[in-house]
């Protein structure tokens, strides 16, 4: 067998064994998971093998700009065996032609040494796109990289060597983020010429804020509760982060109770019967969504 030396003096890519002593069997770039020589199966990698959701849709297109032919193919194949669509780069030829016509969630950015190490490219992705941008830095760069690259508008980033599993829930923390940005906030002093909401049989009124049950008889609300519902009937059959809905009740928030879930929970007690969640549905690791049709009057 060769050495990694040889290979190098070669001008052959080498492909250096990384050791995870946190997570020893997470996939990393250059050990491709499912083939020879690759990692075992990480015990919590099953919650990411079916990673397209996020939010109200699966993750759109990724398109990966890298140099490096190793690292390239291992992000490809990885985010394809998750059933993620990806692009995969070279070098940024063609890249402001590519970003109108994939117009891609995400754009992984490979950040190398050298006067073209992918910095200038970054500053031109900014100049015509405002694309979600993660940037993987090589290990020879140091601090000062990282943070021209932040200051230049990567979204995150991230050293090599690096382990696959990591790099995807950036991605996914990044779309989360971005997400919530896109989500319209209701509206904090409603038109009292609006009438409300019906949904299931309820009704809300946004003028007094009082919710009604199918059968006409008034429940209570607190104003958290309210915020929460409100949200939720703005943004029927869409699933709404956690974090989006912090956002939206942390104004009504108290010292006792920081937790929407348990809000969600509360919401649920009064809106449906135990145990058959139909109005509000969970979406596992992401948040919650209003699952029944909305209509004002």
């Amino acid at each position: 067998m060769r050495s990694a030396a040889q290979g190098a003096a070669r001008g052959e890519d080498v492909v250096r064994p990384l050791v995870r002593l946190d997570r020893p069997s997470a996939p990393a770039v250059g050990a491709l998971p499912g083939r020879a020589g690759g990692v075992a199966a990480h015990p919590l990698s099953d919650r990411f093998n079916d990673c397209g959701q996020i939010g109200a849709g699966r993750i759109g297109r990724i398109l990966v700009v890298d140099t490096d032919a190793v690292g390239r193919q291992a992000v490809m194949h990885y985010f394809e065996e998750r059933r993620i669509p990806v692009i995969a780069l070279a070098d940024g030829a063609g890249l402001e032609r590519r970003l109108a016509e994939v117009g891609p969630s995400l754009v992984v950015l490979a950040i190398r040494p050298g006067r073209d190490g992918g910095l200038d490219l970054l500053r031109d992705i900014r100049t015509q796109s405002n694309v979600p941008v993660l940037i993987t830095l090589d290990e020879r760069l140091d601090e000062i990289e990282r943070v021209v690259g932040l200051e230049l508008g990567a979204d995150d980033c991230i050293s090599k060597p690096f382990g696959l599993m990591e790099l995807l829930a950036r991605v996914r923390a990044i779309l989360r983020r971005w997400e919530v940005r896109t989500i319209p906030a209701p509206d904090p002093d409603p038109d009292p010429d609006q009438g409300g909401f019906r949904f299931a049989g309820w009704r809300l009124h946004r003028r007094s804020r009082r919710l009604f049950d199918p059968q006409g008889v008034a429940v209570p609300l607190t104003s958290r509760e309210h915020a929460l519902l409100l949200a939720f009937l703005q943004a029927p059959q869409r699933i709404l982060p956690r974090a989006h809905l912090l956002q939206l009740t942390r104004r009504h928030e108290d010292i006792f109770d920081r937790s929407v879930d348990v809000q969600v929970l509360r919401l649920r007690r009064k809106l449906e019967a135990p145990g058959a969640p139909s109005i509000i549905q969970t979406e596992r690791g992401i948040g919650y969504r209003l699952a029944v049709p909305v209509d004002a009057f």
